[in-house]
């Protein structure tokens, strides 16, 4: 008598069980680098993709204002009329532009008074890192945009869903106080630094392309920190760079991401094997080591590349080797010799007689 099918039919024993799971396992450890590589990749080319759109939309701005550069245009002893009705005349082209920051901020939010009222930036240039929002506005973008975040910031994306949550408790910088080797400058915990960052970007504009390149008539670096620049009010950051001024616009970067975040450990785009995604001034986008970039001179100080410790903000990526790592890194296509006129990667010339590449 043949034997009835159900019974013929039998369930996998717990060795056989055991011995799927395994082989599972092992093919998922094999699998994981590779598809962590598939991710990152993909992040990459996201995050290259932003900076084409930005680049684009920088184009567009220059082709409507007379070639000059995306930045800050209100200018000082010009009046101003705010989103609530009032006016503002300025003393320096530094506060032309901390009015026209939160002009943009209060008119795409509507926080013009009350407990969330967006305040006056002080203490900070905006243009350090919210050139962008000109930009932004130009191009009609809203405030809860994300085009200008790298697709690998996840802080930068938690800060922007939730833009009232910047008191105690929350992850923005400095929301519960600074610690021990980060930048202990003791404006960051401000009000008016915290609730700002649910509208900065990853992406930063270099120096040259918002200010002067003559020595004495601009912002420049400082020693204590990276993410400071120093310099006087009186500063004239209205002078009007026109993408006309840049000599090499295929060798000269207009944004970067300040951290490589597809790479390992997020490093901060001065060390050398750094890979940060980079807008050229030409539209094209890549990814070159930041050690394959001309070294940077700044001329305040001299022919010697300039070179400083990272030190992070708290929430920000740890240097590589720990907090206070005292390790001296280039600061490379940041502060590039001779501005606009100069170039960052490639050529194999000599600029000016410096930094042979």
């Amino acid at each position: 008598m043949n034997t009835p099918f159900y019974q013929a039919r039998r369930g996998f024993s717990m060795v056989e069980c055991a011995a799927v799971v395994l082989v599972l396992s092992m093919i998922g450890m094999t699998m994981a680098p590779s598809l962590k590589a598939v991710r990152s990749s993909m992040r990459g080319t996201a995050s290259s993709a932003n900076l084409q759109q930005i680049g684009f939309g920088g184009a567009m701005y220059a082709g409507a204002n007379g070639g000059r550069l995306f930045s800050y245009s209100w200018r000082a002893g010009e009046a101003y009329v705010m989103p609530n009705g009032s006016t503002r005349v300025s003393s320096t082209d530094l506060n032309a532009s901390q009015y026209q920051n939160q002009e943009i901020l209060q008119r795409w939010t509507g926080r013009t008074s009350g407990q969330f009222k967006i305040v006056v930036g002080s203490g900070r240039i905006p243009h350090r890192r919210f050139s962008h929002l000109v930009l932004q506005d130009f191009l009609g973008y809203s405030a809860v945009d994300t085009r200008f975040i790298d697709p690998a910031d996840s802080n930068q994306f938690v800060w922007k869903s939730s833009p009232l949550d910047y008191g105690v408790g929350s992850t923005v910088p400095y929301a519960n106080g600074s610690q021990d080797g980060y930048d202990s400058d003791t404006q960051w915990p401000r009000r008016s630094a915290r609730e700002r960052w649910a509208f900065a970007s990853s992406y930063q504009v270099v120096p040259s392309a918002w200010q002067s390149d003559q020595p004495g008539a601009r912002y420049r670096p400082v020693a204590s920190t990276p993410h400071l620049f120093a310099g006087g009010p009186n500063i004239d950051l209205h002078s009007g760079r026109n993408i006309a001024e840049v000599s090499m616009p295929g060798q000269k970067v207009w944004m970067f991401e300040e951290f490589d975040r597809e790479g390992k450990g997020s490093p901060y785009f001065g060390y050398d094997h750094a890979q940060a995604e980079k807008l050229m001034f030409d539209g094209s986008v890549n990814n070159w080591a930041s050690g394959d970039a001309r070294p940077a001179i700044v001329l305040e100080y001299g022919n010697t590349p300039w070179m400083q410790t990272y030190v992070p903000l708290d929430t920000f990526p740890l240097p590589l080797g720990g907090l206070n790592d005292p390790t001296r890194v280039h600061q490379r296509y940041r502060w590039t010799f001779r501005g606009l006129k100069g170039f960052d990667y490639g050529l194999g010339v000599r600029d000016g007689g410096l930094g042979r590449r």
